[in-house]
């Protein structure tokens, strides 16, 4: 007589890896998954936490005129733009996230990739300086200042050699012909 324990003689299939489990995931719902959470921490959480030096310390806060604030909000809305704009285009013709355990499966050279080789990461930060603008908040624009060199780390000791690695020449190719930081206008190849 057999137990239920013998009704399934064959044993489970080996756990699938982060990959395997990532791809049986639409990139659209990751995409929208890691842009909202990445989001709500630098556009949220973030700038919050900030923004309480201005709470705990007013001698620090610094009214700005309304011209500034304006400007920092069409910063911020610009940036944004283009950082959507940026992750569609990773998704779209990139076949992939802009999160380096989820990463893009073909490198985009075209649209913001074309004048500059980190449109995400420069609009961030933009966004940043946008939002410490407009609101304005003192430890935002701290934020904004020190998000440079966290941005520029990233980029230089985790982004490009991992993406060097993966497209090799091609990659190299681009970032000859492409700024890192500060865009420019394309160069024909």
């Amino acid at each position: 007589m057999r137990g239920a324990a013998d009704a399934n003689p064959d044993p489970p299939p080996p756990a699938a890896g982060v990959r395997a489990v990532l791809d049986g995931i639409p990139l659209a719902l990751r995409m929208i998954v890691y842009g909202v959470s990445f989001l709500a921490l630098m556009l949220g959480l973030l700038p919050y936490a900030a923004s309480r030096l201005d709470v705990l310390y007013p001698a620090c806060h610094v009214e700005l005129p309304t011209a500034l604030r304006v400007a920092g909000g069409a910063l911020f809305a610009a940036a944004f733009a283009i950082y959507v704009w940026s992750s569609l285009l990773l998704s779209y013709h990139g076949r992939g996230a802009y999160v380096e355990f989820d990463p893009p499966r073909q490198l985009v050279t075209t649209g913001p990739f074309s004048w500059c080789r980190n449109p995400i990461a420069a609009c961030v930060v933009l966004m940043l300086l946008g939002l410490g603008l407009a609101w304005p908040s003192t430890g935002i624009l701290l934020l904004a200042v020190i998000a440079v060199p966290i941005a520029h780390a990233q980029v230089v000791l985790l982004e490009e050699p991992l993406l060097r690695k993966r497209f090799g020449a091609t990659f190299d190719l681009h970032a000859a012909r492409v700024p890192r930081w500060l865009p420019r206008p394309p160069r024909s190849p």
